[in-house]
């Protein structure tokens, strides 16, 4: 099975953009629904957005606009690019993969797969 391992997180501040990367082995990223997740302290792990495997892209309404998810084939890695960074933005940040035939894959529970998060932390 696919393994994931999630790089790229830090301190930034507001307004700031960053830049996370989810690097797969095992099997290729363009099998699987990959989707990207994060979870604020106190708060239940919430859906960020996916890149399907057919190159469709859906995001959350918190943020559409300011975060592009991204695939590089030749690299079998999937990015979160986050632009316009806010304290809201706080989170641990996972990225995931499900299977292609799931039908719930703008929620945790289409994806079986799980990278072991990385921190982001937006300061004021």
């Amino acid at each position: 099975q696919v393994q994931l391992i999630e790089s790229g997180g830090g301190l930034v501040q507001a307004g700031d953009s960053l830049r996370l990367s989810c690097a797969a082995s095992g099997r290729p990223v363009s099998t699987y629904n990959m989707g990207w997740f994060r979870q604020a302290p106190g708060k239940e792990r919430e859906f960020v957005g996916i890149f399907r495997w057919n190159g469709i892209t859906y995001y959350a309404d918190s943020v559409r606009g300011r975060f592009t998810i991204s695939r590089d084939i030749a690299k079998n890695t999937v990015t979160l690019q986050m632009n316009s960074l806010q304290l809201e933005d706080t989170a641990v940040y996972y990225c995931a993969a499900g299977d292609i035939r799931s039908g719930n894959y703008y929620s945790q529970t289409g994806y079986e797969f799980w990278g072991q998060g990385t921190q982001v932390t937006v300061s004021s």
